[in-house]
C-alpha cells in the first residue's frame, strides 16, 4: 500500500515537473503567436495608406500609416500577441471613421517585420513607430494617442511612460504577465518561472497623460478584474469604460458605446 502511494506521488511529482519545465522553456510560444502572411491591407477597406518599413535596432519592422481626411489627431496602435496588422483592419477602419489618422506596426517576427519578438524588442518597435511620427512626419506629441489592445496595452504603457502623448488607451489589458499567468496556472509557481514581465500596472505611475481603460465584463482571456485594477492604479485624469463581448470581438460587439466613449476621449484631449 505504501509502495503504491509512493509510486503515485512520484508520478504526480514527475508530471508536475514536466508541466513546470514546459511552461518555463516554451512560454515564449504562449506569449507570442505571430502570423507571417499579410492577408489584406487598408485598400481592401477603401482606405488610402502609406506602406512603411522602419528601423528597430538591427531589424526592420513593417507599418502602415492611414491618414484621415479631416484629421483631429493620430492614433499609434499597438496590437495584441496573435496575428499581424492585417488582422486589425476593422479597428483601423473604425478609428479612421472617427477622423483619426492611424499608425499601426508589426512587432519583430510578425507579418513582414524581420527578426523575432521579445519583451524589450516590442518596446523598441513601438518607440520606432513613435519616432517616425514625431521626427519623420513632424507630428506633435500632443496630437498622438497611444492605443494598446491586450498585450499591446503593456507595450503602449511602456511607450507612454517615456513620452508625453495626448492620451493613452488600454483595452483588454492585463496588469502583468506574472499576474495573469498565476491565475491561469494557479498550481504552478508562475512568478518564479516567468521570463516576462510586461508590467502594465507598474508603468501607469510613470504616465502623466490622460488614461482611458476599456475592458469587457465577458472577457474570457483577461478577466475584467485586470482592467479595474489598472484603472484603480492609474493617476488622474483616468476613465473606465465597461463593454460586453469576448476578448477579441468586444470592440465590435459593443460598437455603439465603444465608439461613443472613444469619441468623447478624443474630443476632450485632441489639440
Amino acid at each position: 500500500m505504501i509502495k503504491a502511494l509512493v509510486s503515485i506521488l512520484g508520478i504526480v511529482f514527475f508530471v508536475y515537473l514536466v508541466l513546470a519545465g514546459y511552461l518555463y522553456f516554451f512560454q515564449h510560444r504562449m506569449v507570442y503567436i505571430p502570423f507571417s502572411e499579410v492577408e489584406a491591407d487598408p485598400s481592401h477597406r477603401g482606405l488610402l495608406f502609406e506602406d512603411i518599413f522602419l528601423e528597430a535596432g538591427n531589424e526592420m519592422i513593417h507599418a502602415w500609416f492611414v491618414p484621415a481626411e479631416d484629421e483631429r489627431g493620430v492614433v499609434l496602435f499597438c496590437h495584441g500577441n496573435a496575428g499581424n496588422i492585417s488582422h486589425r483592419l476593422q479597428t483601423i477602419e473604425l478609428l479612421n471613421s472617427m477622423d483619426m489618422s492611424v499608425m499601426i506596426f508589426d512587432y519583430q517576427g510578425y507579418g513582414k517585420s524581420s527578426g523575432s519578438p521579445g519583451e524589450k524588442k516590442t518596446y523598441q518597435d513601438a518607440r520606432a513607430a513613435w519616432d517616425y511620427l514625431v521626427k519623420d512626419k513632424n507630428i506633435e506629441p500632443e496630437r498622438i494617442f497611444i492605443f494598446g489592445r491586450s498585450l499591446g496595452g503593456a507595450v503602449a504603457a511602456d511607450l507612454a511612460a517615456q513620452t508625453n502623448p495626448a492620451g493613452v488607451i488600454l483595452e483588454s489589458t492585463f496588469t502583468s504577465v506574472p499576474d495573469l499567468g498565476s491565475e491561469m496556472f494557479f498550481f504552478l509557481p508562475v512568478r518564479l518561472l516567468s521570463r516576462f514581465e510586461y508590467d502594465t500596472r507598474g508603468k501607469l505611475k510613470e504616465i502623466s497623460s490622460p488614461i482611458k481603460i476599456i475592458h469587457s465584463q465577458d472577457d474570457e482571456i483577461i478577466p475584467l478584474a485586470h482592467g479595474l485594477k489598472l484603472w484603480e492604479s492609474a493617476p488622474e485624469p483616468r476613465y473606465f469604460t465597461r463593454i460586453r463581448g469576448s476578448h477579441n470581438s468586444g470592440f465590435m460587439d459593443s460598437r455603439e458605446i465603444y465608439m461613443r466613449e472613444l469619441d468623447i476621449f478624443f474630443s476632450k484631449y485632441s489639440r
